[in-house]
């Protein structure tokens, strides 16, 4: 009857030329790895592939010696390795990638390991890459010494690196991507799949990449708070260390765009009374969140497409480059393809922002989650409330009905459901949303949503919308005099065409500000729109 034959193990390892030194018979006195590799009681190494470098050849002949007195059953055979400097990492492991590609492995008879514990760091990191790529065929052996016996053998540990092996590993992992997934909703158990695909991809990307990300969506859809949340996990999983710094682009406008972006040094223009960090440099090591980027004037994305580039810029009126590392998330509601096709926004910037695009539906695409952000909207409202609001079921089914009908246009999004429960909850007696709140709630939104109005005297637009019921509100709009509604619904028309605020100013005070020697015509727009209680965001 044929012999089994035992399968052989063999070990590579790097000669540790600090650890592995000795000479005299006081080498036996302290703790050498290579040595100590082959005295483990359970692991029998049957060939021992030393490798070194040209300056320890003679230390390699010292621990070949000791190795033959230790473990006679050892064979070991060392090759010099030509690496001058052992902390280059190129030539570390462009030498062992040599080494491992002319060696002839034999899976099928023999057993290999990877010594990862001498080495300097970079050597240590190159024999990982090289078993995790799967070039070695084999495990890592992490030796440690016994704190009570300086000169005994001390412990082993093998390493796979198939890490589906390890099941508390894989579920630890799990979880932690189930507990990212759940931060990402804000707790929100969300049910529609492309939502929440999208989500999960999102995690991935956050958990594995600096690239920028471009998540586009209508205004409302949780762009901002979905860039902050991305931001917490980064960091909560050590991936940033630097701030979060968030900027709406629609709310820069003249020589204080580039300012705020890039910083400015003292004396740079009129008002330039100290020296400016700029957003670019307080976010360095952080993430830098521009929301509608698409609002940017040429130059801001010619100079954010440099810092993106190169982590370098020239604040306002300075000669010296400043460095800035962060990672950018932009957030737009606009399609800047066709931005780029109009000449509105670079083409190079686009291309490099869109390496990981994301585009948030609208809260209408999504009506099976409309059940569960109704119920996080109601934990909000009681919290900035201070106390506990409910709905009763009656309430409650109506709302939904309604909500995730085709009626309910939800144009302003989640910021639309979050008004709407905030007014039914401060309407509620003694904190229980009726039926009756409901039904007025839901008129007021109608009301709201709707493209025309049938009360006397409305203002439209030629294309039939009125414009200032659609911002300020039905009931609002209704307590205009008819000559501020007329002179309001002209304003909102040019705002809503213009890209920016100073834009927006030059065309509405085009005749008056010829006559002027100053003129400041986004403050002028400004200052209007605030007699209303509007904001440039609320009308843009």
């Amino acid at each position: 009857m044929a012999k089994t034959r035992t399968r052989q193990t063999v070990v590579l390892g790097m000669l540790g030329t600090t650890l592995d030194t000795g000479q005299g018979p006081n080498r036996w006195t302290k703790w050498r790895p290579t040595v100590a590799l082959c005295q483990q009681e359970d692991l029998v190494v049957h060939r021992l592939e030393l490798l070194h470098p040209p300056a320890a050849t003679q230390i390699a002949a010292t621990v070949v010696a000791d190795i033959r007195q230790v473990s006679p059953e050892t064979s070991v055979r060392t090759t010099l390795l030509d690496i001058r400097n052992p902390w280059d990492l190129e030539e570390t492991y462009g030498a062992l990638l040599d080494y491992v590609r002319g060696y002839t492995f034999n899976p099928e008879e023999e057993d290999y390991l990877v010594h990862i514990t001498t080495g300097t760091h970079i050597a240590q990191i190159s024999m990982f890459l090289l078993v995790e790529s799967r070039l070695i065929p084999g495990r890592l052996v992490q030796l440690s010494p016994d704190p009570r016996d300086k000169a005994g053998a001390g412990t082993n540990t093998l390493i796979d690196l198939d890490l589906s092996r390890y099941d508390t590993l894989a579920a630890r992992f799990q979880r932690e991507q189930r507990e990212g997934l759940s931060y990402l909703k804000a707790g929100i158990d969300t049910r529609n799949a492309a939502f929440n695909h999208i989500i999960e991809r999102i995690e991935q990307v956050a958990s594995h990449s600096r690239a920028p990300l471009l998540i586009t969506g209508p205004t409302g859809a949780g762009k901002s708070q979905l860039a902050r949340r991305v931001y917490t996990l980064k960091k909560s999983r050590g991936t940033v260390s630097g701030p979060f710094v968030d900027l709406n682009c629609a709310t820069l406008r003249g020589d204080g765009a580039m300012s705020a972006l890039f910083g400015h040094v003292k004396g740079s223009f009129t008002g330039a009374l100290q020296d400016r960090p700029g957003l670019l440099r307080q976010a360095n090591g952080g993430v830098l969140f521009l929301d509608e980027i698409g609002e940017l004037g040429a130059d801001e994305q010619a100079m954010l497409l440099r810092a993106l580039e190169d982590k370098r810029f020239l604040p306002v009126g300075s000669d010296k480059e400043v460095e800035s590392d962060f990672q950018l998330i932009a957030g737009t509601n606009r399609d800047l393809q066709t931005e780029v096709e109009r000449g509105r926004f670079r083409e190079d910037l686009l291309a490099r922002i869109n390496l990981w695009t994301f585009r948030l539906p609208a809260l209408r695409e999504r009506p099976e989650d409309i059940p569960p952000n109704l119920l996080y909207e109601l934990d909000r409202a009681s919290e900035a409330m201070g106390a506990r609001i409910t709905l009763n079921k009656e309430a409650q089914e109506r709302f939904l009905r309604f909500a995730t009908s085709p009626d309910a246009r939800w144009s302003g999004n989640f910021r639309d459901l979050n008004a709407a429960v905030l007014r039914m909850a401060t309407l509620a007696p003694g904190g229980r949303i009726t039926r009756e709140v409901v039904d007025e709630e839901l008129e007021r939104l109608r009301t709201q949503w709707r493209t025309g109005s049938t009360r006397p005297g409305p203002v439209s637009t030629t294309s039939g919308v009125d414009r200032v019921a659609e911002v300020l509100g039905e009931e609002l709009a209704s307590e205009l005099d008819r000559f501020d509604r007329v002179q309001l619904a002209d304003v909102l028309g040019v705002c809503q065409g213009s890209r920016s605020l100073s834009e927006a100013g030059r065309v509405l005070f085009a005749q008056s500000r010829a006559r002027k020697s100053s003129v400041n015509d986004a403050d002028r727009l400004k200052k209007y729109l605030a007699r209303f209680g509007l904001t440039w965001a609320d009308v843009s």
